[in-house]
């Protein structure tokens, strides 16, 4: 099944940090490009603290930073944050979230991202491990690596905290160690070269000879021997470290070893693979729950013990699935069976991983669920072993290569560890997995391993699954394959001890007392064994003697019987009267012909450590030697003798077994108690450790978050200074109890003040206001939190405008104290005092001409009434027949009517401003209007205009009298001026717009030209001569509304017709 990523979706960057991370992803996105990447970033956050991550990174990307939420689709040239209390994966492209548990153990959020990254986007996953504590992400970067993704670290020397990046690369998959302003490069090139990584991970060659050197460095400092791996495991491991530290020669690298203890263990570490996982080849297991257990279960009876040796089994996941197995076999078997699985490693770190019983939550895709909740326990992101499969483990530390195998086993399991030793080296380990299986038990190899010279030995089980049954009855192991280094035992350790110190005392020194005997002994072989006849060492050729093909440590075990039957008894005597003992004629069958053998037995002692042992020589000969100790060989009175020994042996040994054991049994209940006590103190330990390094992550987390923003506040602060320096008005901040918080140095010249009066009360503090009442003034606007303006002189004359304002935390939007500003506006003031003069002598002026348009039109009314009278009476006495004389009369009445007119509105003009607010009502708008049509009904009949009407405001604040001049105005004079040939029609209406009552009158009219529009309101101003007029109307119109506060606006066009708008004050509206 193809993955996400490689049905041809963009490339993913997943990003995990910790402690110190955030200055890392500073460096790293300063440098990062559009790259139609997109990039998650996953990190440990605190539960109780709101990031500020996106406003952070958006400060040092171009690309879009956003917090992720569920079910989101990733998408190219966008940053994703994983949010707090949140695990987050990723399927299908989409970003899944979930809540995380409350527990005190540490979330591996990082592990769990990468590890479902790499499922869903193949090679096209990419994962970076910046500065942090823990071994978060190290298991999601194998992961990633295993998928085919680029695994990038930064360089630990320059993370701030360096456990996360250098756990990452002990698992070995890594790629590229580097600076994180140097990885956008690197993964650009990758991106480019379509998810394939051709930059070189070490430009040298290594000789033969330096990786030799370097093998034998570490077997010297360490007890591990790497000679007889394959060189190209070796080989790659010594690469990726001289790549971490940047070495280019071997010889170089060999030389830092040599100087670095801490180095020759880590690689000695990378060596060593440790790769594993629950029910591992699940095909291969179900082989083993069908076919292997059931078989071993049956095979026992009750009160029977069921061995399993899991060899080189790494963090124990492959331990604890057979374990699993067997229980559920046992669990429907009708027997009590004691089991006990032996996993053994040589890494010991990965022995104490494996014994916690933890493991991450990933598990779950590994083991059925089923499984999981009978065997494990939840616990926050983690899953661990319940006790009853827990107790069936037993994990020790073990060199498969040089410790003794463990014995009588049902089932050995060593798998993936043979393909990474040679030939010779797989030789002796599979011998040592056959030493240790019983009959009829089975071996269990990795899919690409094979049993070699124990195949005529074994049946097959699973060919694919390389399964297999012993059937040899006798251990087929070659006495040469165990070497003295191959036996650790405390009389071998002593002996190398002894050649180790060089001691020269030949009456301590071992080696050479046996030296010396075997010299006087010529053609003699000889075996060296302790006082469990267990075999030490071997001189000679001793297999002349021994049984050929069975070999056992137990000497009686390879000697043939009548040597046995002669040992039994010597070695008796030799050990009670410690001398040398030696029996002759003791025959021995041969293919060809019997030989006599003399057996000599000489007690020795290892200088002053108390151990004792046994030489025991053996030499063919032809007549029975002579000597006061010789004894002649009589096999029926030794068999006696030895009867008899080993019965008296044999209780006392049943004695001190029986004193032993009551010892043992009391000892280990003791021990049993204080184990639990041990592991239960244990287990607090280190859940309460893991607790605090996570609280220790979360902390360093927020400490690099506030850094910043103290960083920010410093830069702000500054700004703020700056500011206040340069601000020519003065500024106080007081909080709400009247406290001085800050003042700008301007405010020193509005109230009297010093750096030290900063946390004073304000009323303690004099000022330079006269009659202030500024006190008060503050707190009415805490209390209140409404602004307050007031004009306030200062002692030298000056004005200032004192502007108070509430000051508002923005964390919770609470009032907090006051503001108070001081703009000075002496000078406004001063304008202002000469704007008032000057509207006062206006006003005078203005009122002296209204006198005078009012007494002029007075005083014209009057003679031209008189006019009007004496007109009337010339009528009368005139012959009305002769048309000249009609017209000259009917023109001089026009006259008379226009100028009475002109007359009016002259005064009308002069009234406007004096009676507007003395005449202001409350008037219907409606009525007005119909007044006013009324008034001219004769001249709309005459044009046949039609009127429409919408007065959506139907009352108005305003002088009834001019408001029937506007409309009068408006209305004449849109009837007035109507198109030839076009039928009048008018459109009156009243609707509110943006805080206005407006008036508008549209008529279809002969219209205006644009460029006159701009004196349609002047006085006298006739835009359109050939028709009767005066001026004044529209002139009129723009008085009243400016002297109330309104407006006039006009819109016309030329053939077209004309629109007034006339805009009153809102609050002289009332609908």
């Amino acid at each position: 099944m193809k993955s996400y990523s490689d049905q041809g979706q963009h490339f993913i960057i997943a990003i995990g940090a910790s402690a110190g991370g955030i200055e890392e992803l500073h460096s790293f996105f300063d440098h990062t490009l559009q790259d139609h990447a997109s990039y998650i970033i996953i990190q440990h956050l605190s539960p109780d603290y709101k990031s500020r991550m996106v406003e952070i990174l958006s400060k040092h990307s171009a690309l879009k930073v956003s917090e992720a939420t569920n079910d989101m689709l990733v998408e190219p040239n966008q940053v994703y944050l994983i949010p707090s209390q949140q695990y987050m994966t990723i399927y299908n492209g989409r970003l899944l979230l979930r809540n995380k548990e409350r527990s005190g153990l540490p979330h591996k959020t990082i592990n769990t991202f990468f590890n479902a990254l790499a499922i869903d986007c193949g090679r096209r996953a990419i994962g970076i491990v910046l500065s942090g504590t823990g071994d978060d992400g190290s298991e999601g970067v194998m992961n990633i690596k295993n998928a085919g993704g680029l695994v990038l670290v930064q360089d630990p020397a320059v993370a701030q905290y360096s456990s996360m990046p250098m756990n990452a690369i002990a698992t070995g998959a890594v790629d590229h160690i580097l600076l994180p302003e140097d990885m956008p490069p690197v993964i650009a090139q990758y991106i480019s070269n379509n998810g394939h990584d051709t930059t070189t991970a070490a430009k040298s060659i290594l000789e033969e000879k330096s990786v030799l050197s370097v093998i034998n460095l570490i077997r010297e400092r360490l007890p591990f021997d790497f000679s007889d791996y394959k060189p190209t495991t070796i080989l790659r491991r010594i690469k990726r470290r001289m790549v971490y530290h940047n070495f280019v020669q071997a010889d170089d690298y060999y030389r830092f070893l040599q100087a670095h203890s801490e180095e020759v263990e880590t690689l000695a570490k990378s060596f060593m693979i440790s790769v594993s996982a629950f029910f591992r080849n699940a095909e291969a297991f179900e082989i083993i729950e069908s076919l292997v257990l059931p078989e071993i279960v049956k095979a026992k009876k009750d009160h029977d013990e069921i061995k399993i040796w899991v060899v080189g089994c790494a963090t124990g996941e492959e331990a604890y699935s057979l374990a699993i197995l067997l229980y559920e076999q046992l669990a429907a078997a009708p027997k009590t069976i004691a089991i006990k699985v032996f996993a053994t490693d040589i890494d010991k770190a990965s022995l104490d991983y494996a014994g916690k019983g933890v493991y991450a939550e990933h598990i779950a895709n590994e083991i059925s669920p089923e499984r999981l909740e009978q065997h494990f326990i939840k616990e926050g992101n983690t899953y661990r072993v319940k006790q009853h499969i827990r107790k069936m483990l037993i994990f020790a530390q073990h060199n498969v290569v040089k410790n003794p195998p463990y014995c009588n086993m049902d089932l050995i399991s060593c798998r993936n560890l043979l393909i990474y030793m040679n030939i010779t080296l797989q030789a002796k380990v599979l011998s040592m997995l056959h030493f240790g299986l019983r009959q009829n038990g089975f071996l269990f190899l990795g899919s690409s391993e094979n049993p070699g010279m124990l195949m005529p030995h074994l049946d097959e089980i699973s060919k694919k699954w390389k399964i297999y049954r012993n059937q040899a009855s006798s251990k087929l192991v070659r006495f040469d394959i165990f070497t003295p280094s191959l036996v650790p035992n405390p009389q071998t350790a002593l002996l190398t001890q002894s050649k180790k110190t060089g001691r020269t005392d030949k009456k301590n020194n071992l080696m050479e007392e046996i030296t010396e005997i075997l010299m006087e002994e010529s053609n003699c072989a000889g075996i060296c064994v302790d006082q469990d006849n267990t075999v030490v060492r071997s001189f000679g050729k001793v297999n002349n003697f021994l049984l050929q093909k069975i070999f056992n440590f137990n000497l009686m075990e390879l000697l043939p019987k009548p040597l046995a039957v002669a040992f039994i008894s010597a070695s008796r005597t030799a050990w009670k009267q410690n001398e040398p003992v030696t029996v002759t004629g003791i025959p021995i069958p041969d293919h060809t012909h019997a030989k006599v053998v003399t057996m000599k037995i000489r007690p020795l002692s290892v200088g002053e450590t108390g151990i004792r042992l046994l030489l025991v020589l053996f030499k063919e000969e032809a007549a029975v030697a002579e000597g006061p100790a010789a004894l002649a060989f009589d096999q029926q009175l030794y068999l006696d003798s030895g009867v008899i020994s080993l019965e008296e042996e044999l209780q006392e040994t049943r004695a001190r077994l029986q004193e032993s054991l009551e010892k043992l049994e009391a000892s280990n209940e003791n021990m049993q108690s204080f184990n639990e006590e041990l592991l239960s103190a244990n287990e607090e330990m280190q859940s309460a450790n893991e607790e605090m390094q996570s609280v220790n992550e979360e902390l360093q987390t927020i400490n690099a978050d506030y850094q910043l923003k103290i960083k920010e506040l410093i830069v702000l602060n500054d700004d703020m200074d700056n500011y206040f320096r340069s601000n020519l008005n003065g500024q106080l901040f007081v909080d709400k109890d009247l406290l001085l918080k800050k003042f700008s140095p301007a405010a020193v010249h509005h109230i009297n003040l010093r750096e030290s009066d900063i946390g004073r009360p304000i009323h303690n503090i004099t000022n330079n206001i006269r009659s202030s009442t500024m006190e008060q003034d503050i707190k009415t606007v805490i209390s209140t939190g409404q602004p307050l303006s007031r004009e306030v002189e200062a002692e030298n004359g000056r004005w200032y405008q004192m502007m108070i304002m509430p000051y508002i935390r923005q964390s919770d939007d609470q009032q907090d104290g006051a503001i108070i500003s001081f703009n000075e506006i002496t000078e406004l003031k001063k304008a202002q005092s000469d704007l008032n003069r000057t509207n006062q002598s206006l006003k005078r002026i203005n009122e002296d001409l209204d006198n005078f348009v009012h007494s002029a039109s007075h005083d014209l009314l009057g003679p031209l009434t008189s006019i009007e009278g004496l007109m009337k009476l010339l009528n009368e006495k005139l012959d009305m027949q002769d048309p000249d004389v009609n017209l000259y009369a009917s023109m001089i009445q026009t006259s008379i009517i226009n100028f009475k007119e002109n007359l009016r509105e002259l005064a009308e003009i002069g009234k406007i401003e004096s009676e507007m607010l003395k005449d202001a009502k409350m008037v219907n708008i409606a009525e007005v209007l119909e007044e006013v049509l009324f008034s001219i009904q004769d001249k709309i009949a005459a044009a046949g205009a039609t009127i429409f009407k919408d007065l959506q405001e139907k009352q108005l604040l305003f002088s009834k009298k001019n408001l029937r001049s506007i409309l009068y105005n408006l209305v004449s004079n849109a009837v007035k001026f109507a198109a030839p040939g076009r039928t009048p029609q008018l459109h009156i209406s009243s609707y509110p717009e943006n805080g206005y009552l407006v008036l508008q009158v549209k008529d279809n009219g002969i219209g205006i030209e644009k460029s006159k529009l701009y004196n349609v309101f002047n006085i006298y101003k006739r835009l359109h001569h050939e028709i009767d007029g005066n001026g004044i109307g529209l002139y009129l119109v723009k008085k009243i509304v400016d002297a109330t506060g309104g407006m006039t606006k006009v819109e016309s066009e030329v053939g077209k017709g004309s629109t007034f708008s006339i805009y009153f004050k809102r609050d002289q509206a009332l609908n």
